[in-house]
This record gives structure tokens, C-alpha cells and sequence, in this order.
């Protein structure tokens, strides 16, 4: 019985050493490809426009978008 103990106990720890170990190179590895994406991928910074209506959109186009909305909204409700 204590032969199988200790067998059983040597394969315990044999597998807990080799999840310990995957789980060590899971981690470099990305660490690794984050450490690569970032230095080759930078992010593109933000611009902070505000949302809204801006400048470029006609005032014709918003018009029929409110009108639009306001025509489905009657009817749907």
C-alpha cells in the first residue's frame, strides 16, 4: 500500500510540475506578444471631437433624418 502511495504521490506533484510550468511559459509568452504588438502596432491616439452635428453635415440631410425619425416614432407608438 505505501508503494502505491508514494507512486501516487510522485505522480502528483510530476503533474502539478508540468501545469506549473505550462502555466510559467503561458505568461512569457504573452508577455512577449504584448510587448510585440505595442511596439509594432502602436495605438492611434484618439481625436477628441466632440459628437455631435459637425460642420461637414448638410443641414438639409439632418432635416430629413429628424423628419424621418419623427414619422416612425408617430407610427410606432
Amino acid at each position: 500500500m505505501t508503494e502505491q502511495m508514494t507512486s501516487g504521490i510522485e505522480l502528483m506533484f510530476t503533474g502539478m510540475g508540468i501545469v506549473f510550468l505550462f502555466l510559467i511559459m503561458l505568461v512569457i509568452a504573452i508577455n512577449i506578444m504584448s510587448a510585440l504588438v505595442q511596439r509594432y502596432f502602436p495605438d492611434i491616439p484618439v481625436s477628441k471631437a466632440v459628437p455631435g452635428i459637425t460642420a461637414d453635415i448638410d443641414k438639409s440631410v439632418v432635416a430629413a433624418i429628424t423628419a424621418a425619425v419623427h414619422q416612425y416614432r408617430k407610427k410606432h407608438n
